[in-house]
């Protein structure tokens, strides 16, 4: 199909042309009709005079799928500037029953369990496309930015034969009559794939069966994972998530939001910053939204890293503080007052991980593969990972991640 975008109406004046696209909103008015067409870059207004194509059109619907012929004419009051005259409408795909909500309002009126119950449709809307859009525009920067930096991009399996970070919260499976679980990061072979690159990263599927029914959980989402080899300590891995994360939102505001360096508390100081018991092990949100505030008043930043959390509350594979063992070389990433990213320096002394499992009273065998990698020599490494629904939320100001993500899924929904 020899077809014009909407976007390029305007190259095209006083051509005839074809465009098609699904029916946004029809306007019969009592001389004249017009009929708004949609396609992936936006709108074009169709003017219906003649009383054929007029009746024609009074007997569509919206989102019914259409291919118009006419003229481009220049209108400054046009969408765009321009509209299409003299049309001949053919119907493409027929829209027989009525829409559960109307697409053509600048919000969507419908409940969320709603939008989501039909989200083939819903996810039609513009406001929810183009939170789409921007998720695969971060994407597309998580991708450069970690290229330019001589990352090299892998893959993982999603099907693992152990836990990664917690027994509790994996899904199980039956894999050809054996145990196995669906992967709740790729951190262990991102860090098995540093002795094989030095520098990769990922973005694929993570799966967290947490019992956490909240507007900032998923038990499906997307991670942005990275791991690099041959640092000094976390900050050298903090250095090289904000160079990336100013590449991922660059053009996305009229200013840059991610200062050249970011504000770092030691999770002590956040606790008092927050307002928090001493010997809190963790920050609530309440804790996260005080720290942005404050990032923003202090420093005119809304982002912050929280450095140095308690080792109690960090993965086995964390490095310890080696000032203080009883904290971690580890940081999570807040962007306006919600965590969003995740990492820190990993142990990479094969002894230290038989240290560390044997303290966590876990078996060594399910780890053999793993420890491996570092039975044959593994350099000093660190990473991150983002979930990058929460960032896609946060940058549209969204209040639940599901309305930015297509197909949700969570404690309670497993369709569409």
């Amino acid at each position: 199909m020899q077809r014009i975008l909407s976007s390029r109406l305007t190259a095209h004046p006083h051509e005839t042309v074809t465009i098609a696209g699904w029916i946004h909103r029809r306007r019969l008015l009592k001389s004249v009709a017009f009929l708004i067409v949609r396609d992936a870059e936006g709108l074009s207004q169709v003017v219906v005079t003649a009383p054929e194509t007029r009746e024609q059109l009074e007997q569509l619907t919206e989102e019914s799928v259409v291919e118009v012929i006419a003229t481009v004419s220049p209108n400054e009051q046009a969408p765009g500037g321009v509209e299409l005259t003299e049309p001949k409408i053919r119907v493409l795909s027929a829209v027989r029953e009525p829409l559960p909500f109307e697409l053509h309002r600048p919000a969507l009126g419908a409940a969320l369990p709603t939008q989501l119950d039909h989200a083939a449709l819903a996810l039609r809307h513009p406001a929810r496309r183009s939170a789409l859009r921007i998720a695969a525009q971060v994407t597309a920067g998580f991708r450069a930015a970690l290229t330019e930096q001589r990352f090299v991009e892998i893959q993982t399996p999603k099907i693992v034969a152990s836990a990664t970070e917690s027994g509790a919260n994996v899904f199980k499976l039956d894999y050809f009559g054996r145990p196995a679980y669906l992967a709740q990061s790729p951190q262990f072979y991102k860090q098995l794939m540093v002795g094989v690159f030095e520098r990769v990263f990922e973005v694929g599927p993570v799966f967290r069966a947490e019992p956490s029914d909240t507007v900032r959980h998923l038990a499906q989402y997307t991670s942005l994972d990275a791991e690099m080899g041959f640092i000094a300590d976390h900050r050298d891995v903090m250095a090289a998530l904000t160079r990336t994360l100013a590449v991922m939102t660059a053009g996305l505001f009229e200013q840059p939001i991610v200062p050249s360096e970011i504000p770092a508390v030691h999770f002590t100081e956040a606790l008092r910053i927050a307002g928090a018991p001493a010997d809190e092990p963790d920050l609530a949100p309440a804790h996260e939204r005080a720290l942005g505030e404050w990032a923003l008043r202090e420093h005119g930043s809304e982002f912050v890293y929280v450095t140095g959390y308690p080792m109690r509350k960090r993965p086995f594979y964390t490095h310890p503080d080696p000032a203080d063992p009883t904290y971690s070389n580890g940081f999570d990433l807040l962007f306006r007052g919600l965590e969003i990213v995740t990492g820190g320096q990993r142990l990479h002394s094969h002894q230290d991980y038989v240290d560390a499992l044997t303290r966590a009273g876990e078996p060594l065998a399910p780890y053999a593969g793993y420890l491996d990698g570092f039975r044959y020599g593994m350099p000093p490494h660190g990473g991150w990972a983002i979930g990058l629904e929460r960032l896609v939320a946060r940058l549209t100001e969204t209040p639940n991640v599901r309305e930015v993500t297509a197909f949700p899924r969570d404690l309670n929904r497993v369709t569409p």
